[in-house]
């Protein structure tokens, strides 16, 4: 999994998360990891482009053979790369996609109507408070410690570098202007139209609703497109580190 180093979009729609990794968690969702199975190095703090795991209906379950699971564990891009992207840099812009036009747009309305659904599985997400009046990143983590299950999208995509083919997910987000928590989340963008300046939340499943989310047709897709109650959410603010200050120059040196 490559988790190395790509561009990071400052303050934008949960454009950073730490995914989970581990594996209790992980298995309490439905998927069935290897006795082997081992969380990758690195941390897991993954932003657009990088690598990072997510849960899907097999493909090759609708063939009928049992031994198929009913779930699984891929790997995958984060930021949505339809057919016609180029290389994977397209996925600076389509690690979200909005509800309210992701049956439309082309990026996404592909995987809207397949349906290709899918649940990034995460230990916390991150968004920019900027109540203080600078950016201050701030971590949502389950109350009860368990995963949080983000529904989203996957894809398909021939990488044109390579020849081969790899998957790519993205986020569903929602309207937040009214949620007690992400409400206070994020800055106006002087350079979005006023119909995107609203506030906005990943749509965040509750467990019971995972299977029914996959499983789910277009026109029901909307169902589950809910805010999640707040009380079940806990929010850290994590400032970062204040900038070491100059080390003063030894007494003798003030005198030169």
């Amino acid at each position: 999994m490559d988790i190395g180093s790509s561009p990071r979009p400052k303050c934008a729609m949960c454009s950073h998360y730490q995914a989970e990794k581990r594996r209790r968690q992980l298995e309490k969702m439905g998927v069935k990891l290897p006795p082997h199975w081992v969380p990758p190095p690195g941390g897991m703090h993954i932003y657009p482009t990088q690598m990072a795991p997510f849960i899907r209906r097999p493909p090759e379950r609708a063939s009928g053979d049992e031994a198929v699971p009913d779930l699984e564990l891929v790997d995958g891009r984060f930021g949505l790369l339809p057919g016609f992207a180029k290389d994977a840099k397209y996925g600076l812009r389509t690690y979200n996609a909005r509800t309210e036009t992701v049956a439309q747009l082309a990026s996404f309305k592909n995987a809207w109507a397949k349906p290709r659904h899918c649940i990034i599985p995460c230990e916390a997400i991150y968004e920019p408070d900027w109540r203080p009046g600078k950016a201050i990143p701030t971590r949502f983590t389950a109350a009860n410690d368990d995963a949080i299950g983000v529904a989203g999208l996957w894809s398909p995509w021939k990488n044109p570098a390579t020849g081969e083919w790899e998957s790519s997910f993205t986020m569903l987000t929602i309207n937040a202007d009214t949620h007690p928590l992400f409400m206070h989340m994020h800055r106006p963008d002087p350079k979005r139209p006023p119909h995107m300046q609203d506030k906005r939340m990943v749509v965040i499943l509750p467990p019971a609703q995972f299977e029914p989310w996959l499983d789910a047709t277009p026109q029901e897709s909307f169902e589950f497109m809910r805010q999640y109650p707040a009380e079940r959410l806990v929010m850290t603010p994590e400032p970062l580190p204040p900038k070491k200050a100059a080390a003063e120059p030894p007494e003798d040196q003030l005198l030169l």
